[in-house]
């Protein structure tokens, strides 16, 4: 029996998040694409790009875009449970990149904030690319929340 995805906590905060981290300067370099979102998960995607590509020879994207797009998906997914505007920052984030991604093909990340505490948040995520059975690179993430110092609206 599957249950069906919970809304996130505040819609209205949410998206505006979700939109505000697309926007950013360096997110708009790397046409970081906010995908979906729901109660604990966000999911986020880059499009291939050769300027994003970290060895010529290769042709396959570097791998700080992937980390970029890893720890602003797991970032956005602690906002699925918010109530109201926090602060966060990222405290820890570890990646085990399993291969490399395959050149010419978006690259997705699925999040999930599976624990929030008063002052910790905990992700994990995943990269992956369409129809490849084996992941890009798994991740592990804490994040700050700090409630006092709420500047997104």
């Amino acid at each position: 029996m599957s249950t069906l995805p919970l809304p996130v906590i505040n819609q209205a905060l949410f998206d505006s998040v979700a939109r505000w981290f697309t926007e950013i300067p360096h997110s708009k370099t790397i046409g970081l694409q906010y995908v979906q979102g729901e109660r604990g998960r966000a999911t986020m995607k880059i499009d291939y790009r050769v300027d994003l590509v970290g060895n010529p020879k290769t042709g396959v994207v570097h791998g700080g875009v992937i980390t970029s797009l890893i720890d602003t998906t797991s970032g956005l997914a602690v906002f699925s449970h918010l109530p109201d505007s926090e602060a966060i920052a990222t405290l820890d984030l570890r990646i085990d990149y399993l291969q490399s991604a395959i050149p010419g093909q978006a690259i997705y990340c699925t999040a999930e904030c599976y624990r929030l505490t008063k002052n910790v948040a905990f992700t994990r995520a995943t990269a992956y690319q369409e129809g490849q059975e084996q992941p890009i690179a798994y991740s592990v993430g804490t994040f700050m929340r700090d409630s006092s110092a709420a500047t997104i609206k």
